[in-house]
């Protein structure tokens, strides 16, 4: 059995592809690599690891042969890396319009309480959780009490007064 030792640019490990024969094509290279990682909707560019040089489909890999393996987007296809973005300078952008009269709006998801079951578009209601979580976490900070010992002293961090009042003193002594 004959070998290629193959790793990915982004990766520091080698793998072997084992195949029968002296070499193999680049464009079977690629196929059976593409097969075994499970890889769909990208192009593969083999360059070898010692020399740096490109192969093409038809080029003939020696066995034992080591190479580096670039992934490349197909051609024509856009691009799957997409980012929500909730809402832009503390306002929901407004909602698009709607093919289905029957979905909740955005204004009457916020105040659902069980979100998952509500008829509405996804979208939304994934605005409505980034705004009903937010509101939780700053209510509940804002309504916590402070935390005393045993003496009756506040524990944690001094306001910001008595830090100017700390350092107004220290430059006038």
């Amino acid at each position: 059995m004959s070998c290629v030792h193959y790793r990915f640019q982004s990766r520091l490990t080698y793998d072997s592809l084992q195949f029968e024969g002296l070499n193999i094509s680049a464009g079977e290279l690629k196929r059976q690599i593409m097969r075994s990682k499970r890889l769909k909707f990208c192009q593969l560019k083999i360059s070898n690891a010692q020399t740096d040089e490109e192969y093409t489909d038809d080029a003939l890999i020696p066995k034992n042969t080591s190479v580096i393996i670039r992934r490349i987007p197909a051609a024509g296809l856009k691009s799957s890396n997409r980012r929500f973005v909730g809402h832009q300078a503390g306002r929901w952008r407004e909602p698009s319009p709607r093919a289905d009269p029957s979905l909740l709006s955005l204004e009457q998801l916020l105040k659902t309480e069980n979100l998952a079951e509500a008829k509405a578009s996804e979208e939304d209601k994934l605005k409505a959780v980034m705004y009903q979580s937010s509101l939780c976490y700053y209510s509940s900070r804002a309504a916590a009490p402070r935390r005393t010992s045993a003496s009756g002293r506040a524990q944690g961090f001094p306001a910001a007064s008595y830090w100017r009042w700390t350092t107004q003193t220290e430059r006038e002594s």
